[in-house]
């Protein structure tokens, strides 16, 4: 039986729903050539970060007026700094290299957390040639002072921002500790966003005892980080008109086809490439399509959302916290 894997993502078209989501695979021209032979269906370039642009921008600026005190001619002293030695000038680079050397769809990230001037460099993106942008929002609310409806807020205006600077479409990558997150969704599909991601995925501070420093600590997702995702794409299915991607603990096929059920457009990788190459891409299509050949499903279309909140026969199971449940099933299987 032949199987149509075809989903889209942003309105862009996908051959299958399996894409590469920002990592340091998707960093260079021979990273994305191979994930494209290896079969992704479009590919998520790292994100270019507010900081730096804001760094770049003000040692451009530093530069050019120093000396200009001094003398009227010393503003013609330094050369205009070429645009080639600056990261941001890499980046677009990187996005036109990206656009000549794929078939598959090309997605800028920008990543940034407050309101100001570097959100027009989505515009730059999109006429360097990325088809679609991914805002990256990477806030956590630790001042006593931020309230809930002022964070909301910043996520609002950055989106709004990043919208009336581009054309192409915005997907908003959201981190789950919203209160109210199926509102919230709703709320960031009016200020312009097209799709969500969730979730975004903090890097966690650990403490190293023997040097009693405080470092990051970056851990590849799993499996079992899969359901939190799986969740909130169940509920926001149907409820939102935007484009769902998920993203964080899609290791193998069962759990691309159970993001899919739920009612993802596509399921972002980006762990699991890092653990097996980008050769993996193969082993989760294919395994989605045996899946879905030996139950008769036709296509992705068909399979999307089968098994979303509103599509469930039991919808509340998406939404209580079942512990009693929980734990005494655990307790039958395990004494």
């Amino acid at each position: 039986m032949s199987v149509d894997l075809a989903s889209r993502y942003l309105g862009l078209p996908l051959a299958n729903p399996v894409v590469a989501s920002a990592s340091p695979m998707t960093g260079s021209i021979d990273g994305l050539r191979r994930l494209q032979d290896a079969g992704v269906a479009a590919v998520v370039l790292p994100s270019l970060f507010e900081e730096q642009i804001e760094h770049e921008e003000m040692a451009t600026h530093d530069l050019m007026l120093y000396g200009a005190e001094l003398s009227p001619e010393a503003r013609g002293f330094f050369p205009e700094v070429q645009a080639q030695e600056t990261g941001v000038a890499r980046y677009l680079k990187l996005i036109g290299e990206a656009r000549k050397a794929l078939s598959v769809p090309v997605i800028a990230s920008l990543n940034g957390h407050t309101p100001g001037g570097w959100t027009r460099m989505a515009k730059q993106f999109e006429d360097a040639g990325a088809q679609a942008i991914e805002l990256n929002v990477y806030f956590l609310a630790a001042d006593p002072a931020d309230t809930s409806s002022a964070v909301e807020q910043r996520y609002l205006d950055l989106v709004a921002s990043v919208r009336a600077a581009t054309s192409v479409p915005v997907a908003v990558k959201v981190a789950p500790y919203f209160s109210a997150m199926t509102s919230m969704a709703m709320r960031l599909v009016a200020a312009g966003a097209n799709g969500l991601v969730l979730f975004n995925r903090f890097v966690q501070p650990d403490i190293m005892l023997e040097e009693l420093e405080v470092a990051p600590h970056l851990v590849l997702s799993t499996s079992d980080e899969l359901r939190l995702a799986l969740r909130w794409i169940a509920i926001l299915h149907g409820h939102v008109d935007a484009s769902l991607a998920a993203t964080g603990g899609a290791h193998t096929p069962d759990d691309v086809l159970k993001l899919l059920l739920a009612g993802a457009d596509c399921v972002m990788i980006a762990s699991s490439l890092l653990k097996r190459g980008p050769q993996h891409v193969a082993t989760l299509v294919r395994g989605v399509e045996a899946w879905m050949a030996a139950r008769e499903y036709e296509s992705v279309t068909q399979l999307k959302g089968s098994l979303s909140q509103h599509a469930c026969p039991d919808p509340d199971a998406f939404e209580r916290a079942n512990y009693m449940k929980a734990l005494k099933s655990y307790t039958s299987e395990h004494l």
